[in-house]
């Protein structure tokens, strides 16, 4: 059968669209993995036929060398996907050493209209894609996403195995479409730590809190939100879930909550349902297949073991057996599951007799029945006792895992004492088959995790037999040894990529540093992943949380017998850049800079002393020490790259920096053209800084800092291009922190400056959003100065007053920002680049001064007197302005300087040397004549010429 996109195939409650790769399931769309749909597809195109294993492969990987391995894996997520099995229904079958053949009746429909987009791009969630069909809890789902539209706050209550995730999922992924923005799923099964929820929740959202009070602010941030918070497995942290939950509700009118819990909140709000266990016939019942099959705990088990055991059917002769199976079960689906998995090894009797041996041991003398938590138990640890001694070692060792995991950093933590390399693929695959490790499948990768439930039980086996700290020591190995692949990979891949390959294995990295920076943990080792996993805390924004650890590092090193520079400087230098973006300049940023310079000399590292000195002149020109700066950069010919040649390329970046800040646009140009130029020879168009100062990509920062000077050179249109350019290479590569700073220094200026009033405000608020998802509080801060200039429908939060760069900033945007303090630093000649500006806009205020009605209240002599005075100071000042911005080859400031200077003329009737001023620079621009510099001053000229010739 051919595809084709004009057509749908319906089979089963399925409907499939090859042209949009969409299974819709009871018109709601079926989320499958690239991969299962690749598998899918061909078996579809294939029906009624065996397709061999090699064609899959071929076809699914057709650029790839995989191993059967990644075939059944993806074929059994398809199948689970599609409850392949539940009630007896048949789509795909294996054939024994032959392949697989799609076996259901299908029929095939022409499709009349294309499908509205927004049913196969739903709104905005991380929920992942369910991996099996729910099964029993259709009329509890139904009421829950009626009820919460009318109840803000549920909590999902019952033991452990009972299905409150899978119930909790389902809900949030049939109420995609009916939250504004969107579902975010949060997991708290990896934390143990309360005073991290805020932060993960915090992560999830895009935020940043960079409040004293973390919870207030986070439930501030949403305050306009329409959305739904699912929160998973908060048992262990029930007072902090609570008082976080009340805080959003109390705040956020639109945001509702969906918790799952062993037991209730108690939280003001909390509407409790309890979850009840799969219902099972009677044991006394006489029933046929067709009738039993209406009861969801033997749908399950039914579903669950033809998955397991291709050949399984259910006869009516075992039917008794079934039942009584799923009653000692108590219908909770996680046992029902982990007994299915074993029907191909006992049969349903062996399975029954199998059961009753092991609950019979927990019972004795104890009349009543098993509790459901001492039945979910019995069942784990029966289905351990059912595994081999190399299986049951490596579900212990895997019980360290916190997150998912490949096959291959299973083998690191797993090998070891009792186990060798070869015997752990064989160990995995029956751990999987057995439900006791579930497979996440991603387009490219396979990855492991345990059930909190399961993975609590392994590391409880794992401590009783004494084999934890050495199992946690190679887990913190696995951690280390992945970061410092990540670390190497980090300046070769783009950010989204390099995210989707190592952000899983944060939730472990977090696990190991907790573990080793205590005093019982392998400290050496602990902090030697603080350092490497750098990259990854400050690609997902958590910044703080990383000086956290970066701290305790620090101080656990300064009680070393014996220093150790070469982690000493990193992680000064991790420090330094952690302060910079959440902090600023301060005293704890310059002194990490300073310290890791240091350190650095001392030990002959001219890498780490180039780092630092970077770093330190980033805060120095951020706090407006354009001087400081300059000398600084100068450091950078002393020290040398020693043939590196993109350290060599970031130095001669920052010396661009440093010349324009300082006031030297000319030369500052030419540096910036052969930094570009170098940068196009060498290809490094794309190449990140990561570790040098504070980590921008090298084509975006030189391009951010060329379009300024080109802007300051009376080349506004060039300079938007430049912005624009160096903008779209930050988006492209998706790199946070390189977005925040060309939006910062470059495009929502320049925009600004060319009158381009709708593009500003359309950056500015990409800038806010950008700055709070990446933690970058430097450049947050500064969007909400832009805001009263820009967009004041965003400036609707008090703010503290500028200080050094966006002081300096400010007053170049609008004149009224001008005071005594930046007046000193003009006079001082600290100001650098900004210094006309401030002496224009201080001028133009005396001006006004001068115009204000108090001035008529004075005595006549001596008011002229006042007003002449004032005249004469502005005009001093002006002509200052105006020699200063020729001295920089500041062309936009002395055209601005030329303007006011141009205007008091006018007001004085010196029509004509006003002319003579203004016209000259005028005809020096060759471009950019519709902004409203040069457009004020054509209209100027034209009064001016017109009042010569009245």
């Amino acid at each position: 059968m051919t595809l084709s996109p004009e057509q749908a195939i319906h089979f089963g409650p399925y409907r499939i669209y090859p042209g949009q790769r969409l299974v819709l399931e009871a018109d709601q769309p079926l989320r499958l993995g690239r991969r299962a749909m690749d598998i899918l597809l061909i078996l579809l195109e294939h029906a009624g036929k065996v397709v061999s294993k090699q064609q899959l492969i071929a076809g699914v990987w057709p650029n790839s060398v995989v191993e059967d391995i990644n075939l059944r894996v993806h074929m059994a997520a398809l199948r689970k996907a599609l409850g392949d099995g539940q009630a007896g229904q048949r789509y795909i079958v294996t054939v024994a050493q032959r392949g697989y053949s799609f076996v259901a009746p299908f029929s095939l429909e022409a499709i009349e209209q294309p499908l509205a987009s927004e049913r196969i791009e739903p709104s905005t969630h991380n929920l992942p894609i369910r991996r099996t069909r729910m099964i029993g809890r259709q009329l509890l789902v139904e009421s829950l996403v009626t009820q919460l539209s009318r109840q803000r706050f549920i909590t999902l209550v019952g033991p452990g195995g009972i299905g409150k995730t899978t119930v909790a999922l389902r809900v949030a992924e049939l109420l995609i479409s009916r939250y504004q923005d969107g579902i975010r799923l949060l997991d708290l099964a990896p934390i143990n730590d309360p005073t991290l929820i805020t932060t993960h929740l915090a992560t999830l959202l895009d935020l940043s809190l960079h409040g004293a009070e973390p919870m207030s602010s986070l439930a501030a941030c949403l305050r306009e939100r329409q959305m739904l918070l699912v929160i998973d497995n908060c048992e262990h942290l029930l007072d902090a879930v609570a008082l976080l939950c009340e805080s959003i509700l109390r705040a956020a009118p639109h945001v509702h909550i969906l918790a799952t819990s062993r037991e209730s909140l108690r939280a003001e709000g909390e509407f409790v349902q309890r979850l009840e266990s799969l219902d099972c016939p009677p044991p006394i019942a006489v029933l046929d297949r067709a009738q039993a099959l209406t009861f969801s705990a033997l749908q399950l088990f039914v579903e669950r073991a033809m998955a397991s055991h291709d050949s399984f059917e259910l006869s009516d002769d075992d039917l008794p057996l079934l039942i009584e199976i799923c009653h000692r079960l108590d219908g909770i689906p996680l046992a029902i599951e982990l007994a299915a998995a074993q029907v191909g090894t006992f049969g349903l009797s062996g399975l029954l007799t199998q059961l009753q041996g092991s609950f019979r041991l927990l019972t004795q003398g104890c009349p009543s029945t098993l509790g459901r938590h001492q039945t979910l138990r019995a069942t784990l640890d029966w289905s351990f006792e059912l595994l081999n001694a190399c299986e049951q070692t490596c579900l212990r060792r895997l019980g360290v895992f916190r997150g998912g995991f490949t096959l291959e950093s299973a083998a690191a933590v797993i090998v070891g004492e009792h186990i060798e390399p070869g015997e752990v693929f064989g160990s995995i695959t029956q751990l999987v088959a057995k439900s006791l490790l579930n497979v996440e499948v991603g387009d490219e990768e396979v990855f492991y995790r345990l059930l909190d439930t399961t993975r609590s039980y392994a590391l409880e086996k794992l401590d009783q037999a004494m084999d934890l700290p050495d199992t946690r020591k190679r887990h913190a190995e696995r951690c280390l040894a992945l970061m410092r692949q990540a670390q190497t990979d980090w300046e070769l891949i783009a950010t989204d990529l390099w995210i989707e390959r190592y952000a899983r294995s944060l939730d472990d990295i977090r696990s190991a540093l907790d573990w080793g920076l205590n005093a019982q943990g392998p400290q050496a080792l602990a902090i030697r992943l603080t350092a490497t996993s750098t990259p990854l805390w400050q690609e997902l924004s958590l910044l703080k949380e990383h000086g956290v650890y970066v701290r305790k590092a620090l101080a656990l090193l300064e009680l070393a017998p014996e220093p150790c520079p070469h982690l000493e400087i990193p992680l000064k230098l991790a420090l330094g850049s952690s302060c910079y973006h959440t902090q600023g300049g301060t005293a704890e940023t310059i002194a990490a800079f300073v310290s890791a310079r240091t350190l650095a000399k001392h030990n002959n590292d001219v890498a780490g002393q180039l780092r630092a000195v970077s770093g330190h002149m980033a805060v120095n020109l951020s706090c407006g020490h354009y001087q400081m700066a300059l000398e600084q950069s100068l450091l950078f010919d002393r020290l040398g790259a020693q043939g590196d040649a993109v350290l060599s390329l970031s130095m001669h970046r920052l010396r661009v920096l440093a010349l324009h800040f300082a006031g030297n646009q000319g030369l500052a140009r030419l540096n910036a053209e052969q930094v570009i130029q170098s940068m196009a020879q060498s290809g490094n168009l794309n190449r990140f800084t990561h570790g040098f100062g504070v980590q921008y990509d090298q084509s975006v920062a030189a391009l951010t800092i060329l379009a300024r000077i080109l802007w300051l050179q009376g080349q506004p249109e060039q300079a938007w291009r430049t912005a624009r350019q160096a903008l779209d290479i930050a988006i492209q590569i998706n790199h946070g922190t390189s977005i925040c700073y060309t939006l910062a220094l470059a495009g929502c200026l320049i925009a600004h400056y060319n009158g381009d009033n709708r593009k500003a405000r359309e950056l500015l608020r990409l800038l806010l959003e950008q700055s709070q998802k990446h933690s970058v509080l430097l450049f947050y801060t500064w969007a909400r100065h832009y805001a009263q200039v820009i967009d004041r429908a965003e400036a609707h939060l008090p703010l503290q007053p500028g200080v050094g760069l966006i002081k300096d900033i400010m007053v170049t945007l609008d004149s009224g920002f001008v005071d005594d303090a930046l007046l000193h630093r003009a006079d001082t000649g600290t100001a650098g680049w900004s210094t006309a500006e401030i002496l224009r806009a201080r001028a133009d205020a005396l001006l006004a001064e001068n115009n204000q009605p108090e001035m008529d209240c004075l005595d006549g002599r001596y008011r002229e007197h006042a007003r002449s005075h004032t005249v004469v100071a502005a005009e001093e000042i002006l002509v200052r302005a105006l020699n200063v911005a020729r001295h920089q080859g500041a062309l936009a400031w002395e055209l601005r300087s030329a303007t006011s200077l141009a205007q008091l003329w006018q007001r004085q009737g010196r029509y004509q040397q006003a002319h003579e001023l203004l016209a000259p620079i005028y005809n020096r621009f060759t471009e950019g004549f519709a902004t409203p510099d040069l457009s004020k001053v054509r209209r100027l000229l034209d009064e001016l010429h017109r009042q010569l010739h009245a």
